[in-house]
């Protein structure tokens, strides 16, 4: 039941629902009202897509939520390889998720704010437009933060993937670069939000590249065949043995 082509597959097909969601909140949902250093034009956003900001909550959670599992499929299939390694991956998925949940509150109180009367009615119309704006800097600035985790997660599972023979050993490399890209662009965007966000647009085609091809590779090919020429490992207490 729990066969490696199994457990990859599983992983497959939960990674590829955090990449349509996490596609969909950031691209669509977020990218339709949040309109940075303008906070008249992202009130009117809020009031006319109130729709599509609840939407985009839903689809962050459920991404953060498969994002979980994900990691968690990957663990059982790869605990083999390194304990404290596939643990680690794990870990510092669930903080990044759990920075991923805590940041949907923002947009539903932006959104709260914009279209409730007794907002305007207390601090003017654009006071509530700018503590609307502020919300969604803030979910903003949270999102960057949960990036770091995006990527720091991506290095153990690169040493796993490298090691473990039972994916081709440049894509644990690439995992690891990938995860870089993360890094910097989130830095960036939190030094400097105007030119930092465009550098992180740009970084971010190291970890779409790298992930793209993880998620490829666990969907159609699963994980290597037993004949496959790299040589696999064998676990030993304390270190890993190979076999030819």
């Amino acid at each position: 039941m729990n066969s490696p082509k199994r457990l990859a597959r599983i992983a497959g097909v939960l990674y590829l629902v955090v990449a349509v969601f996490a596609a969909f909140a950031f691209n669509y949902a977020t990218g339709t009202v949040y309109m940075m250093g303008d906070a008249a034009a992202t009130a009117q956003k809020l009031m006319a897509n109130g729709g599509i900001v609840r939407a985009g909550v839903v689809a962050d959670l459920i991404q953060a939520t498969a994002w979980i599992f994900t990691a968690m499929a990957l663990y059982l299939l790869l605990r083999h390889v390194n304990e404290n390694r596939a643990r680690a991956m794990v870990i510092l998925v669930s903080v990044g998720a759990t920075i991923v949940f805590v940041d949907q509150v923002f947009p539903l109180a932006a959104l709260l704010v914009a279209t409730e009367r007794g907002y305007a009615a207390a601090f003017g119309a654009a006071g509530a437009g700018a503590l609307a704006l502020l919300l969604l800097d803030i979910r903003h600035y949270g999102s960057l933060v949960a990036q770091i985790f995006m990527g720091l997660w991506l290095v153990p599972l690169g040493y796993l993937a490298y090691t473990s023979g039972l994916f081709p050993r440049a894509l644990g490399v690439a995992l690891v670069v990938g995860s870089a890209g993360y890094l910097a662009g989130s830095l960036a965007g939190l030094v400097d939000p105007v030119a930092g966000e465009a550098f992180n647009r740009s970084a971010m085609m190291l970890p779409t590249i790298a992930e793209g091809w993880l998620l490829g590779y666990l969907l159609v090919k699963g994980v290597r065949s037993p004949g496959a020429p790299d040589r696999r490992p064998v676990a030993v207490p304390g270190r890993l043995a190979m076999t030819p």
